[in-house]
């Protein structure tokens, strides 16, 4: 059976402090329980003027560890920073990954926006997207086809290969962004796109604005629209939920968590498919494995239609 629309979880980042051995076991819950991906969020510092400075976990190592445990469910960053990395070792540690995961890798890219981290990390802060222009050219010529010989105002990868390879084409790509030049640049070499619950309003109405804005960009870049996977992350409020921590907290206030009974969730979900969703990363409050355990029962209910 096909299942209508994947369905992923997003591990916790800063909703408060989440040691190793449970966040294997959540994300071995998910793997278990027949959920289709496990998503890990690339960020270094949030702090906010009114509580304490929160951080998560280091992504690529975390990624790494879960590819090693679990057995079924892709893995990827929802979304990696080019930023942050030397872009040619970035695709090498795309390709590790994908090679320890046995194929399960996705590799989620964007510019990045949280000033903090950029700062406190030494991360220059401007011109992010031509930064990210360059980076992604390296990322994707190095996956893609193995080697590049580049020379650009920000990065450099000359005479530059990698090896040993994953499997043919790499990993695929997804761009996480809506700005219309970060889609121009990255659709071309995609396979997927993504956007946050906040830019959905969370609902599954809020997903046609965004859908055209990126169908337009496929067509100025001779992409056919049906070609790019659309997965669009969703806020889910169960039993003990009492609002999620997150990065930037200005969109809290107006946005309303999806939840009810198992029967009501997967209808909402069942609507994203209608609207031409792929997949969803369910972001859930609390994010713990009792939540993870309730949450599997919309599975399957979306399988049977």
């Amino acid at each position: 059976m096909t299942r209508p629309i994947r369905v992923g979880v997003q591990l916790p980042e800063v909703e408060r402090q989440v040691r190793w051995s449970e966040l294997l076991d959540m994300a071995r819950a998910i793997d278990d329980l027949g959920f289709d991906g496990i998503w890990v969020g690339e960020h270094l510092l949030y702090r906010w003027p009114d509580q304490p400075p929160r951080g998560p976990w280091e992504a690529w190592s975390l990624m790494a560890a879960l590819a090693a445990t679990t057995t079924h469910a892709t893995i990827g960053p929802l979304v990696a920073c080019t930023s942050f990395h030397n872009p040619a070792l970035l695709a090498k540690q795309a390709a590790t990954i994908d090679e320890i995961a046995d194929g399960r890798f996705v590799l989620g890219l964007g510019a990045g926006w949280n000033e903090t981290e950029f700062r406190a990390f030494g991360f220059p802060f401007d011109h992010r997207v031509d930064r990210f222009e360059e980076a992604f050219t390296i990322i994707r010529t190095l996956l893609r086809e193995g080697a590049i010989d580049f020379a650009g105002r920000f990065y450099e990868a000359r005479d530059c290969e990698l090896l040993p390879r994953t499997r043919p084409g790499g990993p695929p790509l997804l761009i996480g962004s809506n700005g219309p030049r970060m889609l121009r640049i990255a659709l071309p070499h995609s396979h997927a796109w993504n956007t946050w619950y906040a830019d959905t309003g969370n609902r599954p109405d809020g997903v046609a604005p965004l859908r055209a804005v990126v169908d337009l960009a496929c067509r100025d870049v001779g992409r056919e629209p049906a070609e790019i996977r659309r997965t669009v992350a969703v806020h889910v409020r169960l039993p003990g939920g009492r609002g999620r921590t997150m990065g930037d907290p200005s969109t809290t206030d107006r946005i309303v968590p999806l939840e009810g009974s198992p029967e009501q969730m997967a209808e909402e979900l069942s609507a994203y498919a209608a609207a031409g969703v792929d997949e969803i990363q369910a972001v859930l409050d609390p994010i713990d494995r009792p939540s993870i355990e309730r949450f599997a029962a919309v599975l399957p209910l979306i399988d049977a239609g």
